[in-house]
């Protein structure tokens, strides 16, 4: 059901949740501050209770209502990065719903870059938890369509055109002392986060942490985050991923012979298979903006199997690579 600005504000303001746009995906928002709401959003996506949500916020200076400090490193990411694909994840003052932080001491923050997610903000004077608008671990929407689909046409949806980016924000988390880490890759890269910084990044990993493997102190452990599930972005069609065009080409003829239908998704030029194809241009940001909308198609065509190629495992890539390998996740 399609709404204006003001029918998705009113539905807000109300404790009720509205699809909006970002430029990275569509999001399932409610105000931030309401927990009747935001309860709303884990039981429409069906998406466990302890897993943090983004709350996006219209501006930098709006950070300070939800944190209990903001490192001059985070100051100088945010100033950088916002608005855009980029969350950062800070200490959270008390007051901040342990619903929307998923019972964790810090709270993530994003300014989008969406027009029209900026005049929803600026215009309501809400911020707005808003994870992506599809049920937990399958495909993100990148479209009104994909959210109807996923959601049903009843969830009310504010139509902001295509997704220019395509994928989920980079999510960095600073700790009080300035130390950060890259906790989900996106298209502002571990490298441009790096020249802004000018700090060293803490290497320190949810699982050295959970086998003891390092001494580390309070401010430097892994929050849980939006993305990190095993299995995520996932076509409800099986999916399988190949890291070179010859093997899934070859993979294609099995299936063809065995009679399993299906449908790939190639990246760049090269040998087609024998299968119906998309091919989609061997650019990063081009492959990220078109990813989720591709795999909407070819899951929409019912067949037994999709195979994907996978680009290269190289940092320039980082963020397909990963949004793909948990889509595949066995």
């Amino acid at each position: 059901m399609r709404v204006s600005l003001e029918q998705a504000i009113a539905e807000l303001k109300k404790g009720e949740v509205v699809a909006i746009p970002t430029e990275t995906v569509y999001g399932l928002a409610a105000d931030a501050t309401n927990d009747a709401a935001l309860k709303k959003i884990f039981a429409i996506k069906q998406r466990p209770v302890d897993h943090p949500l983004i709350v996006h916020i219209g501006d930098i200076s709006q950070v300070t209502d939800w944190v209990t400090v903001f490192p001059e490193v985070a100051v100088r990411l945010a100033k950088a990065f916002w608005p855009g694909p980029f969350t950062l994840v800070l200490p959270a003052k008390s007051h901040v719903s342990r619903v929307v932080r998923g019972d964790e001491p810090t709270v993530a923050l994003r300014v989008p870059s969406h027009p029209l997610a900026l005049a929803l903000l600026k215009q309501s004077g809400l911020s707005v938890a808003a994870p992506s608008a599809n049920l937990f671990t399958q495909l993100s929407p990148t479209t009104a369509q994909h959210v109807e689909a996923g959601l049903g046409e009843a969830m009310p949806v504010l139509d902001g055109g295509a997704c220019n980016v395509g994928i989920e924000s980079t999510i960095v988390s600073v700790a009080a002392n300035g130390q950060w880490q890259l906790l989900r890759p996106g298209m502002i890269s571990e490298e441009d986060i790096a020249k802004i910084a000018n700090v060293k990044l803490a290497n320190v990993t949810a699982s050295d942490e959970a086998a003891g493997d390092v001494d580390i102190d309070a401010s430097q452990v892994t929050p849980k985050v939006p993305g990190q599930h095993a299995l995520h972005y996932s076509p409800r069609t099986p999916l399988r991923l190949f890291n070179d065009r010859v093997t899934l080409n070859q993979a294609c003829e099995t299936f063809a012979e065995a009679h399993v239908t299906c449908v790939a998704m190639l990246i760049g030029k090269g040998d087609v298979p024998s299968c119906t194809a998309i091919t989609l241009p061997d650019q990063p940001y081009k492959v990220a903006e078109q990813l989720y909308s591709t795999l909407h198609s070819l899951d929409a065509m019912k067949v037994d199997c999709l195979l994907v190629e996978l680009p290269p495992h190289t940092p320039e890539w980082a963020a397909v690579f990963d949004r793909l390998s948990r889509a595949g996740h066995q």
